[in-house]
């Protein structure tokens, strides 16, 4: 079953959608031009992680001599960070950075005549 998002147009660039199925609640977001979705549902305590900020991963920045020389934000990992207690998770895998072993559910999307369809 295809459970319709929204139309492509309703989505701005690093964007998302909650849509909610009988008791199934799924975050569709979309990113480079492409669009993941996951349930919405963080694998740490259950708390409604697509709601969460979209965020850039923080990144140390060591030099040569391994130094520290301070934090900045990454030009190509951007998560969702749950509102709950901060578990983190990339949006384009829906992975936890520290432990690809923790994950959120991911569901199929689907571009038709315009709308964005989740895969149930």
């Amino acid at each position: 079953m295809d459970l319709f998002v929204a139309k492509e147009t309703a989505f701005q660039q690093r964007d998302r959608k909650i849509v909610a199925y009988e008791d199934l609640e799924i975050g569709v977001f979309r990113l480079d031009g492409n669009f993941y979705a996951y349930r919405n549902q963080c694998a740490h305590r259950g708390g409604p992680v697509c709601q969460g900020k979209i965020l850039e991963k923080v990144e140390e920045v060591i030099a040569q001599d391994k130094t520290s020389q301070g934090l900045k934000f990454s030009q190509e990992h951007i998560h969702i960070i749950c509102p709950w207690h901060g578990y983190e998770y990339k949006i384009k895998s829906g992975l936890h950075p520290g432990n690809k072993q923790v994950g959120l559910k991911k569901y199929d999307v689907k571009l038709r005549d315009g709308g964005v369809y989740v895969v149930l």
